[in-house]
């Protein structure tokens, strides 16, 4: 029998890059399967789902906005709206599942699936869940989480430890470094240095990387710079007149980029770790401060305990970045070594993990 399954979520590329390899393992496994992303109107996966080959409806939903009281007095309104797109969109596709992967969309999507019996599931890629996921944990079929010690926020009997899906592109790259340079009109005789915010940019990085600039070229560095849409116009006139800078607000094609590079500069958000030990590149961690609980300096010291990362704090970047890079540059022995580190933790697998047991479930 034909399934069809709903995927909700989105925000960043850490929820949406996952979605989409949990999509193409559940095509992989049952090519008939018909699949519906939920996404936020005017949020990343509206862009992003598309460009991957499978149909998206936007909902009206927004979270809450720290910096201004005033807009989340819409906040219920908006809520109860999604709340009935949301149901005329399950009553027409009539899915067999519903699988919530963070971002706002997730909650309205799962919360209604779950009032009308239909089988929901849920991915929790970080090591800290946020309020709505331990909400809809409670009735979920199944979570799927990154790593250990979850207990705290779902019921015990249904935690699966799975991994985090990584893109399949990654995975299954085999470009090589001199055809990676090549994309990006690079010198290969320069060591690289990728350097990346995460989907949406990280102000501090770019900051320091901008005032920085010159001391690449000094020490034979070359840079590939993703910097995110708000700062990307400054980086773009900061590389004016510098050939050993390539910089965007994205990077549509990561498997060229983490091919090309000898050092990476990221922040420690569970989906970018998860990729970063796939790829076996040594890296740099600047944990995003704000983080709830601050999960991303957890998530980057365990494998800075294991040897297979470096970090440095937020508020240290702009005077300790750029040495740090150019000691790691200068140490052979030492990126070996973190390479090793770091690809004993890879999961590659994870996608079809979930999607087995996702079809296991709904066929029971």
């Amino acid at each position: 029998m034909k399934k069809r399954i709903i995927i909700a979520g989105g925000g960043t590329g850490g929820h949406i890059f996952p979605a989409i390899a949990i999509a193409n393992a559940l095509r992989k496994k049952q090519p008939a399967t018909e699949i519906l992303f939920i996404g936020a109107k005017g949020k990343m996966e509206m862009e992003k789902v598309p460009q991957a080959g499978y149909k998206i409806h936007g909902i009206d939903i927004s979270g809450y906005n720290r910096s201004s009281l005033i807009r989340n007095l819409m906040l219920p309104f908006k809520l109860m709206k999604s709340f009935v797109q949301v149901s005329r969109l399950v009553k027409s596709f009539k899915p067999d599942a519903a699988i919530g992967v963070g971002g706002y969309s997730t909650f309205p999507v799962l919360r209604y699936a779950q009032s009308k019996g239909i089988p929901t599931f849920i991915h929790e890629s970080n090591s800290f869940a946020g309020r709505s996921n331990i909400l809809l944990g409670k009735k979920a079929a199944r979570v799927f989480v990154g790593g250990e010690g979850m207990e705290s926020f779902f019921p015990k009997e249904k935690i699966m430890i799975t991994g985090n899906p990584v893109r399949s592109a990654i995975v299954n790259s085999a470009i090589s470094r001199e055809d990676a340079i090549g994309f990006f009109g690079l010198n290969p005789a320069l060591k690289t240095v990728l350097v990346t915010g995460g989907s949406l940019g990280a102000k501090s990085i770019n900051e320091a990387i901008e005032a920085s600039l010159d001391e690449f070229p000094k020490h034979d560095l070359q840079l590939i710079w993703q910097t995110g849409k708000p700062f990307a116009e400054r980086a773009n006139k900061a590389s004016i007149g510098r050939p050993q800078v390539w910089t965007n607000d994205f990077i549509a094609r990561m498997e060229y980029a983490f091919a090309a590079a000898d050092i990476v500069v990221s922040r420690s958000g569970a989906m970018a770790i998860s990729e970063l030990c796939v790829v076996k590149k040594p890296v740099i961690f600047v944990p995003y401060p704000f983080a709830a609980e601050d999960h991303q300096t957890v998530n980057a010291k365990k494998l800075v305990d294991k040897d297979a990362a470096w970090l440095i704090k937020d508020s240290e970047v702009k005077e300790k970045l750029i040495p740090a890079i150019i000691e790691l540059a200068n140490d052979n022995e030492r990126r070996q070594q973190m390479k090793k580190n770091i690809s004993r933790l890879a999961v590659v697998n994870a996608d079809e993990t979930i999607a087995s047991e996702i079809f296991k479930a709904i066929h029971d």
